[in-house]
């Protein structure tokens, strides 16, 4: 099953996006479940929030994906979504 996991930072959280980005970047790669991820941009140019799409067995191993996400641990982000997602294009 796929699902989208939707994140806003908190207000001024950046530093922890970028302190933390490598275990995230490592979390993706060695978890395997990713199929796409990518930054949300803000008018300034920065990183505000993230889309990661899983393919995941259930909503449950998306939600624990999504708690051991080292952003998570480092309480990056204000706001996180998670909702099923079926691919029709690309």
């Amino acid at each position: 099953m796929r699902f989208a996991i939707i994140t806003k930072d908190k207000d001024g959280a950046l530093q922890i996006r970028l302190d933390t980005r490598e275990a995230h970047l490592a979390y993706i790669k060695d978890t395997g479940v990713v199929e796409m991820a990518g930054p949300f941009i803000n008018e300034a140019g920065e990183m505000h929030g993230s889309m990661i799409i899983l393919d995941v067995a259930d909503r449950a191993a998306a939600i624990a994906w999504a708690e051991n996400d080292p952003y998570a641990k480092a309480d990056l982000f204000e706001k996180v979504r998670i909702e099923e997602w079926k691919k029709v294009i690309g």
